[in-house]
């Protein structure tokens, strides 16, 4: 059989599988480490057990698979798995087999494994973390957050990456504290290599598992009989619900960022800076308007754009708001330790939509080797991310939908690189108010869905996190490897940036105005 010929084959194997259970194992040959924290009683192992026939019993490429649980029943229950799909595929192999595994101890390991013609072998163990020393092959962890040696097994497991294998581990949860959750932060947080896939109760409802199990029991499908399903199984599992079935670990809700974290990695020499336009300016003639706000930028921020480094990268996040809550905006530069500098964060209150656009050009047309932006695409700050991807272009500009998986691939690099102190930013009272505003929402890392009246800014009005917003986007930003925009001079010789020459708890050099005072 040729290898296109044993893809199609293997495509068709899997069509068996419900949508997200196809869905992990394509992810699982994308990444080497594939995570998976999940609902109770989903099938993504039962999944695998199909993937593992696959992947041992082709005469072209095969190769062994080692799946590693914490305790002997659930190794009985995937080797069974794994000879009913070697039947089903009319995949010739030997009888699940009971043998002691030799993982270098006197006693060995109770193990069981399948043999197949191929030479290779799909063998269930338990969980020691030397029995993976000197194999070869694809990896599964299941129930991960329950083994007690999880990091020395996960790391044992990832020197099989080396030779071209990849590892998955699946999990419900147990607990914030748990290493399993420990180690989905870290990906999430860009701190290790991988992929973290979610699965819930909700997600395998809407891909069909009521749908199979009542063909599985012989039971009528519908609606009415799922929703009667899934609130019968709710009300069982009680308060263990989230955890058990919407994947939101126990413990795991309230302040995300501690106060002290924040603190720690803020400067007073780096400035928010606000500006508000009185009531009714929206109404005034459009040169008024546009002298006004460009006089406020040329005296509040115009001194602080001459302390950017003319040599580095320019990057910018934002939030939108017309009224109400503030619509801020956060400039940043790497410094040479690749620490990112807030340079300054511009707060704008009740300022209309043409002005936003005016002062958002004004500032991208002053700083240094402008790379990339993310801007806030809700709503009415659509339109101005639309402008500002027409005039600065879409590969530079990015408008961010806020969802709970932008929230996910966001939050925890913006929570990693305060908490590390890579990321240096104003010593502001609202600022400081804006990130604890960010909240463990059923698991997701965001702004709650109400504002605040504060006056930590100095102004009668409403906060929504919405400098948390600005600065999770500027994070985000800084990743994006876009080169910097090409600048013809018009021969007008700009002033010099001053000498970067503060450096300060562990952050680098950094150019505020008042050069030379300590952090």
């Amino acid at each position: 059989m040729t290898s296109a010929s044993a893809a199609a084959s293997a495509h068709d194997d899997l069509k068996i599988l419900l949508k997200y259970q196809a869905s992990a194992i394509a992810l699982s040959a994308q990444h080497e480490l594939l995570v998976i924290e999940k609902s109770r009683r989903t099938g993504i192992t039962y999944g695998f057990a199909a993937d593992a026939v696959l992947t041992a019993a082709p005469a072209e490429r095969p190769d062994n698979v080692y799946y590693i649980a914490y305790n002997l029943d659930m190794t009985r229950e995937f080797i069974g798995y794994v000879g009913d799909f070697a039947k089903a595929f009319n995949e010739v192999a030997t009888d699940a087999a009971e043998f002691l595994f030799d993982d270098g101890s006197d006693e060995g390991i109770k193990a069981f494994r399948v043999d197949f013609p191929s030479g290779k072998a799909v063998i269930a163990l338990s969980s020691k973390p030397r029995s993976l020393r000197g194999m070869q092959g694809k990896v599964i962890i299941d129930e991960a957050a329950f083994h007690d040696q999880l990091s020395a097994l996960l790391t044992a497991a990832l020197a099989l990456t080396m030779w071209g294998s990849h590892v998955i581990v699946i999990s419900t949860h147990d607990g914030a504290d748990n290493a399993f959750n420990e180690l989905i932060e870290e990906i999430r947080a860009g701190k290790r290599e991988g992929h973290v896939m979610r699965l819930t109760l909700k997600d395998a409802l809407a891909d069909g598992l009521f749908k199979r199990i009542c063909l599985r029991t012989g039971k009528a499908w519908s609606p009415e009989a799922e929703a009667e399903w899934e609130a019968k199984l709710r009300k069982r599992y009680g308060s263990a619900a989230e955890e058990e079935l919407d994947v939101i670990p126990s413990r795991g809700t309230g302040v995300y960022l501690p106060r002290a974290s924040i603190v720690a990695a803020m400067s007073p020499n780096l400035p928010v800076i606000r500006i508000e336009c009185p009531q009714g300016f929206e109404l005034q003639p459009d040169e008024y308007r546009t002298d006004f706000v460009r006089e406020l930028l040329e005296e509040e921020l115009l001194p602080y754009l001459r302390d950017f480094d003319p040599l580095r990268r320019t990057y910018f996040g934002q939030d939108f708001a017309r009224v109400g809550d503030v619509s801020p905006m956060a400039f940043g530069q790497h410094d040479e330790h690749l620490n990112l500098i807030v340079r300054f964060i511009l707060e704008m209150r009740n300022v209309p939509f043409r002005e936003q656009e005016f002062v958002l050009n004004w500032i991208l047309a002053r700083v240094p080797n402008f790379c990339a932006g993310k801007m806030d695409a809700r709503g009415n700050g659509s339109a101005l991310a639309e402008y500002a991807q027409q005039k600065w272009g879409a590969t530079r500009i990015e408008a961010v939908q806020a969802t709970d998986k932008t929230y996910l691939a966001f939050m925890p690099k913006l929570k990693a690189s305060i908490q590390d102190r890579t990321m240096l930013i104003p010593l502001d009272e609202a600022t400081l108010e804006d990130l604890r505003m960010i909240k463990l929402v059923d698991g997701v890392p965001k702004i709650p869905d109400r504002s605040v009246v504060s006056k930590a800014d100095g102004a009668k009005g409403q906060r929504h996190g919405d400098n948390a917003i600005a600065l999770m986007h500027l994070r985000a930003a800084a990743d994006e490897d876009v080169g910097p925009m090409e600048v013809h001079t018009t021969g007008t010789p700009r002033p010099s940036a001053p000498e970067m020459s503060v450096s300060m708890r562990g952050f680098g050099s950094v150019g505020p105005r008042n050069n030379g005072l300590a952090f």
